[in-house]
This record gives structure tokens, sequence and C-alpha cells, in this order.
């Protein structure tokens, strides 16, 4: 059975970004996403992190990697390369006595990368003659329409042979995402990784970040937050819920039962999550969405209320200081609807209302 190894370098010594590899990332060190996702994956007989620092080799641990060594200092400079790094574990693991038929370089930056990916790589790898399979994405814009600012501070188009050619008509062009690279041990190659041998994983866009600035730390948290809104938007599974509901005709003066959450207070109904008030159509705004008047069947008097009845023996109280916007999908079901003249009744109750409201 063939053998895989995964090694994630993790050095201690980064500069524009301090302490990067273990920089608290919603909730956990940087590095535990690469750790976690190595293991979820299945792939590997062990995953390694190779360190020179002794807290990241902790929390390494912590997080279910093993740490068979401490890096040497040579190995752990701003000029060393991954390839070195990566060879000097291989190097130590065999003179252990273990040997590796396919090894995955996980970078500790890629909290973005999906098991789903890796299991891809891998099988594409291990059922062809490549050397290596790694994560790629398409570039965001033509390579053939960039320039450079020369030393006159003038642009200089690389190939100015393209400036007329339109963008569709470009080839397109690939860059590395810097997330996994899966060798083949078994195989050599004079190759360099960007060549024949090699077979591209392309990941959409939105899950590529470099990781060199800050700013670019601060463009992963929104990409991050972007992937996973059932955590980060306490609404999100409300609105997938509604995407998936059909938009019903609705008119204005109808009164819906509204699901409207469980902080509604005196005038709700139903049980468990589903919490219900009844709102009255105001205005119609599109296919989906209304100017509503949330009602209460407490009788109350002043300017931000107008009371009337459009059942009988019922009184009903439009809350005006409560009007907001709400979608049709929220509907439970129709309760009734007022008359012409109750509507022409609120429609100057809201007028007076609005003159009496400050605007901010």
């Amino acid at each position: 059975m063939d053998k895989c190894i995964a090694i994630i370098p993790a050095r201690g010594g980064s500069k524009r970004i301090p302490k990067k590899n273990i920089k608290d990332f919603f909730g956990k060190p940087l590095i535990a996403y690469s750790i976690e996702v190595a293991l979820k994956s299945g792939l590997f007989e062990k995953v390694v992190v190779s360190t020179d620092d002794k807290k990241i080799a902790q929390i390494a641990r912590e997080y279910g990697a093993e740490v068979p060594f401490v890096r040497p200092e040579e190995l752990s400079d701003d000029y060393t390369g991954t390839g070195e790094v990566v060879a000097h574990a291989l190097k130590y693991l065999e003179e252990d006595g273990e040997k590796y038929d396919y090894l995955c370089t996980i970078y500790a930056t890629a909290p973005l990368l999906g098991e789903e990916y890796l299991k891809e790589g891998f099988e594409k790898l291990k059922n062809s003659n490549a050397k290596m399979v790694f994560s790629v994405s398409s570039m965001p814009f033509p390579i053939q329409r960039t320039f450079k600012i020369n030393e006159d501070e003038r642009c200089e188009m690389f190939t100015p042979e393209y400036f007329c050619t339109r963008s569709q008509d470009l080839e397109e062009a690939y860059q590395d995402a810097g997330q996994f690279y899966f060798e083949n041990l078994n195989i050599s190659s004079d190759e360099i990784a960007f060549g024949k041998d090699s077979i591209p994983i392309v990941l959409p866009r939105y899950l590529v970040q470099d990781l060199d600035t800050l700013e670019d730390w601060e463009r992963l948290e929104i990409l991050y937050q972007s992937l996973h809104k059932d955590k980060f938007d306490k609404w999100n599974s409300i609105k997938k819920k509604l995407d998936k509901k059909q938009i019903i005709n609705f008119y204005q003066g109808n009164i819906y039962f509204m699901s409207v959450g469980q902080n509604i207070g005196y005038e709700s109904y139903g049980k468990g999550k589903l919490f219900l008030r009844p709102v009255l159509v105001y205005k119609k705004l599109s296919k989906s969405t209304f100017l509503g008047i949330p009602l209460t069947s407490k009788l109350k008097e002043g300017s931000y209320f107008f009371s009337f009845s459009y059942k009988k023996d019922k009184k009903s109280c439009a809350m005006l200081n409560q009007m907001r916007i709400f979608d049709i999908r929220r509907s439970e079901y129709l309760s009734g609807k007022i008359n012409k003249n109750t509507y022409k009744n609120l429609e100057i109750k809201v007028k007076e209302f609005m003159k009496t409201t400050p605007s901010k």
C-alpha cells in the first residue's frame, strides 16, 4: 500500500506579520487549519510540522501534528526555500527508518484549503505518470495586458502587441495558489515545478489569498467570513431558507402572520423557533419586499399608533414606530386585509407621524 506523508513548514521568524503561523485567526492559531484539513482528509500516515520555534511546535502537537525534530537554524532564515526544508524533513524520517511514496507539502497559511482538493490532487497524481500535482488559480486579469512603471515613472507594456486585443481573445493564465504540493517520490524529473511533469488543481479564486502583509491578512479574513456565513451571520440560516421559498403575490393592505424570530416581546404566537407576528403591508417595494407595520392587540393611544378593525369584534393597533422592511417569504399565512377607507385613514396617520418624528 502506498504511504503518504504531509509536511507543513512553519518557521517562527516571519517579519512582515510577526508570528504569522500561529497568529489567532477566528479563535484558532493559523497553522491549526492546515493541520486539521490534512488530518481530516485521511490521506496521510503522518502530518509533520517542520519548525525551529518551540511555541509553534507546542501548538502543532495540540492540534494533532507530529514534531519529531527541531529544524536547524541554517534552514530557518529568510533565504531558505521550502524545498530544502522538506528535503531535510524527509531525510530525518528516512534515517529513522520511515520511507514514503508520496509527499504533500502544505503551507501553514492555507485556512481556505478544502480536503476535497487534497483528495482530488492525490487521485490525479497516483493515477498518472506526473511528478507533481499542486494548487493553482486563474489570473484575475489578462497577463498580456500588464505593464511596468519604468525609471522615468512612465508606463511600459511587457507585450505591447496585445494592447488592442480583446481580453476574451487572450489566452488564460494561471498562478501558483500557494496551498499544497503533492509529489510522487518514486519518480524523478528535471523539470521545474511549473513544467510538463506537473498537474494543476485549479481552485476558485475566492479560495486563494497570498499572506505576506497585514492587508493580505484582512482580505483573508473577509474571504473566510464570506465562506462561513452560518458562523458569522446569525441570520444566514434564515436567509437560506427564504431563498428556497416561493414568492407569493401580495398587496397593500394585506395582513400576514410573519415569522420574525424569537426576540418578540408581548405579541407573539407559535412554539419553538416559529414565532409569528401580524404585520400589515403598508407599501409594496418589490416582488418580495414591503414596508410593513407590526400590529398588536393592545389598544394604544398617541401619534405612534393607529387603531382599527379588520375582523369582527377584534381590535388591532398598528405600531407606526416599528415600521420597517419585511420579506414576504417570511410570511406563514394571510390573516386578512383592511378596506380602502381604513387604508386612507392609515396613510393620513402615517404622514402625521412622519411630521412629528425627527429625522436624523
